[in-house]
């Protein structure tokens, strides 16, 4: 793959000979060739012009489901990971919701071979106990060596607290990232719903903020006991923030995720009972949502992910207390925190989170394999259903208006546009 990015603007911190430069960039081989001002190139070569064009190091999501093996109606993975190309990721952490989940070193070994020629590269997350039942520990250092970056029951709490002190016990053999969802089940209940004001108002039940804050105050105070790496994924809360911020002054190694939509959307949105919007952690309240929006900013929270969670619509239309949980992220994730941070917060937000996994930063230098998200900061629009590319269209952010939008990427000597 020959190309030629025609005036791009740099979007790179780490680079201040090059941040918010305009350049031209030849990429040979897969590899940058040359960054100039202006530059000549064989004829050979595929020159890109797009208005407003600016690039940065390929986006990475540290929290992406989609379906294959088990429920390929919701998503296949090739057809996922083209999605997340074509919306500016060059990196996903794969969350393990598969049937049957991946709890051994020749699950991890299929999701790997299944991707490995694809334009997004994929690193999975293997279960943490066997089946995700919660019961016993899965093969952790197993699916360790042959590249599970992480080990995680999706969605599901370690509820027997025993088995979590013995997991990051253990994983401290080989630096290993153990994951906690952040729910505690028996104060959970039957909820459905942020609880407050609008749960009560149309009848729905209530999941408390004391469920997550529970769950995480019980997981600190045991990572606390044990040392170790332990992720908390998709924090919604104020609270949560407090507590894992206090973690982080103690010196515990912990880091959290908060995802997009808990940045961008509230429960006000309830009020139609459209399932799209039911997700878990439940959306919370706007006094929720600045602590997001300021921990985010100052580090608190480590990571947004887009927590892109595919469902058929069997399983969203439904009544709301008995559709799915989940929402897609990866098409409006750009958009939407672009609306929210800018251009310069955003990048910098979508570039975290390889060295967290275990996994290399790649750089804009010549001589370095290329490995860029290509983008117009500036275009607005609403975002609709034409929008996605998944199959699924469970999408939360749908009538939305967000702000820029995503050519395309180049990854693993690949050149993928949203255009073609």
């Amino acid at each position: 793959m020959n190309v030629l990015l025609k005036s791009a603007v740099i979007v790179d911190a780490s680079n201040p000979d090059l941040h918010l430069q305009q350049k031209d960039i030849y990429i040979k081989d897969g590899k940058f060739e040359a960054i100039e001002n202006t530059l000549q190139v064989p004829n050979s070569t595929q020159i890109l012009e797009f208005p407003n064009l600016h690039v940065s190091l390929g986006w990475f999501d540290t929290g992406v489901a989609f379906g294959e093996p088990g429920y390929e109606e919701r998503e296949t993975l090739a057809n996922g990971l083209q999605v997340a190309s074509l919306s500016g990721f060059t990196g996903i952490v794969l969350n393990p919701n598969t049937f049957p989940s991946p709890d051994s070193s020749s699950d991890i070994v299929f999701l790997k071979e299944r991707s490995e020629k694809a334009g997004t590269d994929l690193y999975p997350l293997g279960n943490l106990t066997k089946g995700g039942k919660g019961e016993k520990l899965a093969e952790l250092f197993d699916m360790h060596k042959v590249g599970a970056v992480g080990f995680y029951d999706f969605q599901a709490p370690v509820s027997d607290a025993n088995l979590l002190k013995i997991a990051l016990l253990y994983a401290q053999g080989f630096d290993g990232l153990v994951f906690s969802f952040p729910m505690e089940k028996a104060i959970q209940g039957m909820g459905v719903a942020h609880e407050g004001e609008i749960t009560t108002r149309l009848g729905l039940k209530g999941i408390p903020a004391l469920a997550e804050e529970l769950q995480i105050a019980r997981d600190l105070y045991i990572l606390e006991y044990t040392g170790g790496k332990l992720h908390i994924p998709t924090i919604s809360t104020a609270g949560a923030v407090k507590l894992i911020a206090d973690a982080k002054k103690k010196g515990l190694d912990v880091s959290c995720s908060t995802s997009v939509h808990h940045l961008l959307l509230s429960d006000t949105l309830l009020e139609g009972y459209d399932t799209n919007y039911k997700v878990i952690p439940p959306l919370r309240t706007k006094k929720d949502q600045r602590a997001l929006h300021k921990a985010v900013l100052n580090g608190t929270i480590d990571f947004v992910t887009s927590d892109h969670t595919p469902m058929d619509i069997e399983e969203k239309r439904l009544e709301f207390d008995n559709a799915s949980y989940g929402t897609l992220g990866l098409e409006s994730a750009f958009g939407a925190l672009n609306l929210l941070f800018g251009m310069k917060h955003t990048v910098a937000i979508l570039t975290r989170g390889r060295g967290r996994f275990g996994l290399p930063n790649p750089k804009i230098q010549v001589g370095m394999s290329a490995n860029l998200a290509l983008f117009d900061p500036e275009e607005a629009s609403v975002f609709e259903s034409e929008h996605l590319r998944s199959t699924s269209k469970n999408s939360a952010f749908l009538g939305q208006r967000l702000k820029g939008s995503v050519y395309g990427t180049i990854n693993n000597n690949q050149l993928n546009l949203a255009s073609e």
